[in-house]
């Protein structure tokens, strides 16, 4: 006796794809798990009970469609197949509960409008209507004989059955086309978030794929209608097909949520360790830093580092050099660096002028420069700050900047030019540290001029 090869056996070959309706419903209590606590807290929210209720009937119909659950529940019962009516109500009420939420994520949680109210009537209506008559069709119907597996098509002759079954998959059918119709239109729209954009990639596909259930538990049946043999179709790819499709739909209700999540989350980690630079300089004048906590949220930590870093620039603005931050600045933007990238040069090349300051006890300037702005730009400083060679080519050139003399100018050192308090200041040469004070004006006087202590015209020079 020769065994015919797995190519012209389908129900053998569709058998090694099984996937146990376990499976799914794991993924969908999950996914139920994941959002319960929000659907608890906000539970005025009918978006998140449409969620809430597509993904309990999801785990439901998994549970009471499988085959073992299926013969339990029958001789608990003691009615032959009366678990085929609950289970096509499980699926047609899951095609409700697709619809609802679609209405509801799609026009918004603020819709109220006639339209809406109308479309959410008809599709409640519409579908307890089906259910009501699944059991009138089951209660006429005659099904003595207990069939777990293959029901549709055994049944698909049978008088009131075969409408039943008919009628269930046509509502189902019905309910995944407009569903994802929705979704597909939805996914081509602008602004989309890229998780929620995913997400809804995934609902489109698993609606498709229980499209193609529908359509093989519907070839199938019309096999049974014309005298042909296609129960391979409804038993052997329709619940694989079907359980795939779950999984897909359970992880693009997740995805939007948990993706979402972990980037706020990881966002979060980034800040908190781009602001590491700048908040170790601060610890530097302060002397300690944020108190460690072993259960405080990053959100928390974050918050506290930032609030660290504020607390110490706030007085130490008072010695910031505005003059330095300007020429910086310009000093920044000639050597190629976009304005943004230079104003935290400026501001990084200030902050560390000031440090200096105060720990030579130098007093304090008047004007400050614009504390809000620089209280706002604490990552950027604290980024720029990890590159040091870039900080040092600023000081560099504003160095060099400031040691060209100035054409026209007469005397350099009482040149209007320059502001007061370097016209009055005595030349002196300051060492170059990394975080020392570079000098407003060269040390010592330009070429082709006279000192400032020079004789004058007039005036008796030195003996």
């Amino acid at each position: 006796m020769t065994t015919a090869s797995p190519a012209l056996n389908p129900s053998r070959f569709l058998s090694e794809f099984y996937i146990s309706f376990w499976i799914p419903t794991a993924v969908l209590t999950t996914a139920l798990v994941i959002k319960l606590p929000s659907i608890v807290r906000l539970w005025r929210d009918p978006l998140l009970r449409a969620v809430g209720g597509l993904l309990l009937l999801g785990c439901a119909v998994f549970v009471f469609c499988s085959p073992s659950t299926i013969t339990a529940v029958n001789r608990w019962a003691g009615v032959p197949n009366i678990s085929a009516p609950w289970c096509y109500s499980l699926l047609t009420a899951v095609g409700a509960s697709c619809l609802l939420l679609i209405i509801a994520w799609r026009n918004g949680l603020s819709d109220r409008s006639a339209p809406t109210r109308r479309a959410i009537r008809w599709v409640v209506a519409g579908y307890a209507g089906v259910i009501a008559a699944l059991w009138l069709l089951f209660a006429l119907a005659d099904v003595p004989v207990e069939r777990p597996r293959d029901l549709d098509t055994y049944y698909a002759t049978a008088p009131f059955m075969g409408e039943e079954i008919l009628l269930y998959l046509l509502a189902h059918c019905l309910a995944c086309v407009i569903t994802s119709r929705l979704i597909w239109n939805w996914v081509r729209t602008e602004g989309l978030d890229a998780w929620l954009r995913w997400g809804l990639k995934l609902l489109g596909v698993g609606y498709l794929l229980n499209l193609i259930f529908d359509a093989a538990k519907l070839v199938a049946v019309g096999a049974r209608w014309s005298g042909a043999d296609l129960d391979w179709l409804s038993t052997d790819l329709a619940p694989p097909v079907a359980a795939l499709a779950a999984i897909l739909i359970a992880v693009g209700f997740i995805l939007p949520h948990a993706g979402q999540y972990l980037h706020d989350r990881w966002r979060i980690r980034l800040a908190h360790r781009e602001l590491r630079p700048l908040y170790r300089l601060t610890r530097t004048v302060h002397g300690d830093g944020v108190p460690f906590v072993l259960r405080a949220t990053p959100e928390l930590r974050l918050t506290r580092r930032e609030t660290f870093i504020r607390d110490v620039l706030l007085p130490l603005t008072r010695r910031i050099d505005t003059d330095l931050d300007r020429r910086s600045y310009d000093a920044a933007l000639a050597l190629g660096h976009p304005p943004e990238q230079a104003r935290a040069l400026a501001s990084a090349v200030s902050i560390l002028d000031a440090v200096d300051t105060r720990e030579r006890d130098i007093e304090p300037a008047d004007h400050g420069p614009d504390t809000a702005r620089l209280l706002q730009e604490i990552g950027a400083v604290s980024r720029v700050l990890r590159r040091p060679e870039e900080i040092e080519a600023v000081r560099t050139r504003v160095t060099r900047v400031a040691q060209r003399p100035v054409r026209g100018a007469g005397n350099c050192a009482t040149s209007p030019h320059r502001p007061a308090a370097e016209r009055e200041a005595k030349p002196t040469s300051i060492p170059r540290t990394p975080v020392g004070r570079h000098p407003s004006r060269p040390p010592e006087s330009p070429a082709g001029n006279p000192p400032s202590d020079a004789a004058a015209p007039g005036r008796p020079g030195p003996s």
